[in-house]
């Protein structure tokens, strides 16, 4: 067997660069083709073996499959159960519950097959005695489980520790100390992501968050974290950040002699998604689960088109998981565990934005950590900055949301189908520290146009 092509000679990097030159006709080739993210990373117009050397690293924990996750709020335990039971024999391969209060175990897994799916949970509060009942019961079980507990991301989210910070502690050793060998810990990155913080920033949050646990636990040498990300509309570049974060993590985990794999849950991000044009958000939130399938997510939690403005219902809901599915089963995302590996491209973004990321990790560190920086309002400050940049672009039509701030619909109305508030709630209340606020980008342009819409 002889490889194909082999009896023509290879191109080099020069050469094709010396072409290019020719072709641009005395045109800059710096300021024509090489364009800059706005995390800084300037991308090429072609990248080329040339450019690295020997082979591309590893990247540590990269899933061999992708678990299709369902969204089950739990309200009514009945409800929870039937949704879950009705997801997993529709091909949903994982369940995430979300809670706001205490829920009768029992009553939400009576009858689910533990071994159908991994459960993952959401739970909005801190309850010594419900948690620790909730653990034993799902151990008993042998359900595999990720219980996402993220004392720091609630502080982010909302401005206050669960009880208080001692509290919180307190509870959150005890539970490890009793359950360690379960999933408990997660980091909440997705919060980062739809407030509005670039890529680097994203992953450099994540990492200096995931240390505070860590350094906090060190003794815990198999303790395993759970990523929760959001993917954003710049396909590659997504790629490259899940790629990115394992080798940073791994990279934390050696320090401290402890496991270098972690586990990434990851979501569409809700801020480019709109209530008008809404069927434009298939088709963002399918390209951005490609995102982190490529990129290496164990599991892809979907979002309905409808989630900004209606409450949670059957139709959307299917159509969310049907597109992981066709994802999976019918376009064969799931034939090769890592197809983004050795591509050009893809490798330089992600050795780009791993370096970039690593050096804002050290300059939190230098300022004392993360907590300590989320404390002052660095954190935010920071991240409000990019948002603010990121708005911008928007405003000025460079960043494009079709069917909202380019080629929108006037015949398309909302106001009588809403039944969520979709905007920024701002409810006066005290607060530790200043919280990180979720914005959607089309929040303000969609505002006026409803309120247009009773002049129409």
């Amino acid at each position: 067997m002889s490889k194909l092509f082999e009896e023509f000679e290879g191109v080099s990097a020069k050469a094709w660069k010396q072409k290019i030159h020719l072709d641009l006709k005395g045109a800059d080739y710096n300021d024509t083709l090489i364009w800059q993210s706005p995390e800084g990373i300037h991308v090429k117009p072609f990248y080329h073996p040339d450019d690295f050397e020997g082979r591309f690293d590893d990247i540590p924990g990269h899933p061999k499959k992708w678990e299709v996750v369902q969204d089950v709020f739990i309200d009514d335990e009945n409800t929870a159960n039937s949704l879950a039971k009705d997801a997993l024999n529709r091909g949903a391969e994982a369940i995430f519950f979300t809670a706001d209060k205490v829920f009768d175990r029992k009553k939400v897994f009576k009858g689910i097959d533990f071994s159908k799916g991994t459960i993952y949970f959401d739970l909005r509060f801190l309850n010594k005695e419900f948690h620790n009942e909730l653990m034993t019961f799902l151990t008993e079980k042998k359900a595999c489980v990720f219980y996402n507990i993220d004392l720091i991301g609630n502080l982010a989210r909302t401005g206050n520790w669960y009880t208080n910070l001692k509290e919180d502690h307190i509870v959150l050793d005890q539970l490890v100390e009793k359950f360690p060998s379960e999933a408990l810990l997660s980091v909440d990155a997705a919060l980062y992501q739809n407030a509005g913080a670039n890529i680097v920033q994203q992953l450099a949050y994540a990492i200096a968050h995931a240390n505070e646990y860590l350094n906090h636990f060190q003794d815990k040498k198999d303790l395993l974290i759970n990523f929760k990300t959001a993917a954003g509309n710049n396909y590659f570049f997504e790629i490259a950040k899940l790629r990115a974060l394992r080798k940073l993590y791994s990279v934390l985990g050696h320090e401290y002699e402890m496991n270098p794999v972690c586990n990434i849950l990851s979501t569409p991000s809700r801020r480019n998604k709109t209530i008008y044009d809404y069927n434009v958000n298939m088709l963002r939130s399918t390209t951005e689960c490609m995102s982190a399938i490529l990129g290496g997510a164990n599991a892809i939690s979907n979002l309905s088109y409808d989630t900004i403005y209606q409450k949670s219902n059957e139709f959307g809901e299917r159509i969310s998981r049907n597109q992981l599915l066709i994802l999976k089963s019918e376009s064969y995302f799931d034939a090769v565990s890592n197809p983004a590996d050795g591509t050009y491209y893809i490798e330089s973004l992600t050795a780009q934005l791993a370096e970039s990321a690593l050096k804002l990790f050290k300059e939190i560190e230098a300022g004392g950590g993360f907590l300590k920086l989320l404390k002052e309002g660095t954190i935010q400050r920071k991240i409000k900055e990019s948002a603010r940049k990121e708005q911008q672009l928007f405003d000025d039509g460079e960043l494009v949301l079709l069917g909202t701030n380019k080629h929108p619909n006037p015949a398309d109305l909302m106001k009588e189908t809403l039944e969520l508030y979709p905007f920024v709630k701002m409810k006066p209340r005290k607060t530790l520290i200043e919280p990180v606020i979720e914005k959607r980008l089309a929040d303000s342009i969609e505002k006026e146009r409803l309120e247009n819409e009773n002049q129409i």
